[in-house]
């Protein structure tokens, strides 16, 4: 009986700080800058579109890029003043510079469907991409993220919805779920503060 007694009256340790204290304090966009950044991803917050292709040429320059792939019309402005030749049809030749349709900020991630990718697995394409976003797409959850794509595109939602949530090549998937199917890329995220 004493055991018992001990064991139920032993005094309890202290338990570790929980991160997620820390988060639930931390504004939308720092929770996904954090979470993007420590899962290798490169962050450029640009507040102004002449940093957005000051930053996209630096990105340019820094890895010796003669071509990128670009097929938003959108965007195809922005690289006019970038002295780099561009390629419309999608492929894992060259880096893609595109848009997104989400930011995660649960857990860093950025989410893409048919309107930037067509009919190409994230997997398919180059390790290299470039994604151009606004603060006013980040959300939450992925729940959040899938919500807001109903919502926008009401009746005609884009198919081939898919997210990046770790940016290193590298990187070899141990979750048995995703065997095969790695999505990481070395990615830089050009953030344009939107709101």
């Amino acid at each position: 009986m004493s055991f018992f007694k001990k064991l139920f009256n032993a005094p309890k340790q202290p338990e570790p700080e929980d991160e997620s204290l820390d988060v639930q304090n931390l504004s939308l966009d720092q929770i996904f800058v954090q979470n993007f950044i420590k899962n290798n991803g490169k962050f450029l917050y640009c507040t102004s579109l002449q940093e957005v292709t000051q930053h996209l040429a630096n990105i340019i320059q820094e890895n010796s890029w003669e071509s990128i792939i670009c097929n938003d019309t959108d965007l195809m402005k922005l690289i006019k003043t970038v002295n780099v030749k561009t390629v419309e049809k999608l492929s894992n030749d060259f880096p893609l510079f595109t848009s997104c349709e989400h930011l995660i900020a649960e857990n860093g991630s950025i989410l893409f469907s048919s309107n930037q990718l067509k009919e190409f697995k994230i997997a398919d394409l180059s390790e290299n991409f470039i994604v151009y976003a606004t603060t006013s797409q980040l959300v939450k959850t992925k729940g959040e993220s899938l919500t807001g794509i109903k919502t926008r595109y009401q009746g005609n939602i884009p198919s081939n919805i898919s997210a990046i949530k770790n940016y290193n090549p590298n990187f070899e998937e141990t979750d048995f779920m995703s065997y095969g199917s790695s999505n990481a890329k070395n990615l830089y995220l050009l953030l344009f503060e939107d709101l």
